[in-house]
């Protein structure tokens, strides 16, 4: 066909004369995407995402966001003549009498909880490969900004139906506003409009769930993906690749056809889930009671560090002038605010302190492969593991029922674990990498195992290695080395500017330990640098420079 059918040129053309968009959307239907898997990862969380805001709007339609008070008399016979909420009542009736109202909830249920783990894959994928660099700063900032705020959010959400299990959830929350010094009671009473738990934050959790968050939600989405479309996505090294170009597919059509695809998939893995995975059965748990608890009660995984950490703190407090000036519950404030507090700094600076500690300024648009940089895949497996941690003790008294054990004993080795825990995982996750880059050493040196045994005329039996295909030989010689600040001094023996100073030696001792290249890869024969393939070396004497300013033109 060497035109297109009419149906399609004519509203074209008459939008082209009147918006002039032919040309933009000629350069950018072309744009190139990178095809490495990794990188969809976060178009999981737009997914859902999209999922959300449909799946909610039907709910809205059905949902009425009052803590009145009702006497049930639907379907569902256990709870008939039961005092209940309009919205435990309203959430019943989705339920059971709106067709297909369960299912979508369910759907969008499980829709949250995908939404918060593609979300954090999609962090972890960054921060492994330094997709967070110069000039993604900003975008990894709007990431942390997007992940803290889908916690709200999926908070606000699990508490709408007024159940037991999320009256539960709630009844914490106010414990945590409370346990905030001089500010605390003043907070609690501002949420629920009195005493807890009054008779209005569902209806104000509620405009926070369909109208703020959301609408902020939104906003950084977009801002994400215009910054993300601007400044080029990110790149594995590979056979072609630089750092002025991207290797892959165009975005139509390959590209919008695989994301559509990926769409439907996302779409049917989410209905499959809600059709055969029943969750959040709120008719089992029944209307809430501030009375009332539910023995092995847990939250969403994405609060499941909540949980663990008031679990394993001590019941710590300080009394201020004996109880005439209050009385700080550190047990409670510090497992609400540290943790996460810890989590979320540690990501919002770590970009800065990293470019600060290796003076590194340059633009790049290369990502790193875990291994080549084993101080950050360590830490970053310390922080996995310390969330887990807290994660997997949220349900100590599950373990201690089911595997008849000391609920006393898996809390002192929960408190032991949260700090032997993450040094062990630090320790193991820098050696493991050391060692895969030294697997990297030995195919480009040796070449890779081809699974032919050959017998050598003394009788020795060895395996023959083959070279490695171009485009692995380049995947893996893409690596450079974290790059140092100088530490020597210049010919007068004068120091370097940043060495200088009891802030600046702490900096060069920093970018020591950092930095660097621990074992340098070597091509052919294993000599062109004087170190046999997978030597040891510290590269201390000779840093990688750390160019401040922009790649030459």
């Amino acid at each position: 066909m060497e035109t297109p059918p009419k149906f399609i040129s004519g509203p074209s053309t008459f939008l082209d004369d009147r918006l002039g968009g032919a040309a933009f959307l000629k350069r950018n239907m072309r744009k190139i995407f990178p095809d490495h898997w990794s990188f969809l990862l976060g178009e999981i969380a737009l997914y859902t995402f999209i999922i959300l805001l449909l799946t909610g709007t039907f709910l809205t339609f059905w949902f009425r966001p009052s803590m009145g008070h009702v006497i049930y008399d639907g379907p569902y016979a256990p709870l008939l003549g039961v005092q209940m909420s309009e919205a435990y009542a309203s959430t019943l009736e989705i339920s059971f009498e709106v067709r297909g109202g369960l299912l979508v909830r369910q759907i969008h249920h499980w829709a949250a909880l995908l939404f918060v783990a593609s979300l954090v894959v999609h962090m972890l994928r960054v921060f492994f490969t330094g997709a967070y660099r110069k000039p993604r700063e900003l975008n990894w900032l709007i990431g942390i900004g997007l992940f803290t705020l889908s916690l709200f959010e999926g908070l606000t959400g699990y508490s709408l139906p007024d159940d037991l299990l999320s009256g539960a959830g709630l009844r914490i929350t106010q414990g945590v506003l409370q346990s905030i010094p001089l500010i605390g009671t003043y907070l609690s009473f501002f949420l629920f409009d009195g005493e807890y738990p009054g008779e209005t934050v569902i209806e104000r959790f509620y405009a926070l769930h369909i109208l703020l968050i959301p609408g902020i939600l939104l906003a950084l989405i977009t801002a994400h993906l215009v910054l993300m479309w601007v400044q080029k996505h990110t790149q594995m090294p590979g056979k072609g690749r630089t750092e002025r170009n991207v290797v892959g597919s165009p975005l139509y059509p390959a590209f919008m056809g695989k994301s559509g695809a990926f769409l439907l998939f996302t779409l049917a893995v989410l209905c499959g889930l809600a059709t055969f995975a029943q969750i959040n059965p709120i008719w089992l748990f029944g209307p809430y009671s501030p009375a009332d608890i539910s023995a092995g009660s847990q939250p969403d995984w994405y609060m499941g560090f909540l949980e663990g950490s008031l679990r394993l703190m001590p019941p710590w407090e300080i009394n201020l002038f004996g109880t005439a000036g209050g009385t700080l519950p550190l047990s409670v404030l510090i497992p609400a605010l540290v943790p996460l507090g810890l989590i979320i700094t540690g990501l919002v600076l770590f970009p800065f302190l990293e470019q600060w500690v290796t003076g590194d300024k340059r633009e790049h648009h290369i990502a790193d492969r875990p291994r080549n940089n084993p101080h950050r895949t360590a830490i970053g497996i310390s922080a996995i593991t310390f969330y887990g941690v807290l994660w997997l003790l949220g349900a100590n008294d599950l373990f201690a029922t089911h595997f008849h054990v000391s609920l006393n004993w898996t809390t002192y080795a929960g408190r032991a674990l949260i700090f032997i825990g993450p040094a062990l995982a630090y320790w193991i996750t820098y050696r493991i990498c050391l060692g895969l880059q030294r697997s990297d050493a030995n195919v480009v040196s040796h070449g890779v195992e081809s699974g032919v045994i050959q017998r050598l005329p003394h009788g020795e039996f060895i395996e023959v290695h083959a070279p490695p295909s171009e485009d692995i030989e380049a995947h893996v010689l893409g690596k450079k080395p974290v790059p140092m600040l100088p530490s020597g001094p210049d010919g007068d023996g004068v120091p370097p500017k940043v060495a200088r100073g009891p802030l600046g030696k702490l900096r060069i001792k920093m970018s020591r330990a950092y930095g660097g290249e621990r074992i340098r890869l070597s091509s052919g024969d294993g000599h062109g640098d004087g170190h046999g393939p997978g030597t040891d070396v510290e590269g201390r004497d000779t840093p990688p420079t750390a160019r401040t300013g922009p790649p030459e033109q």
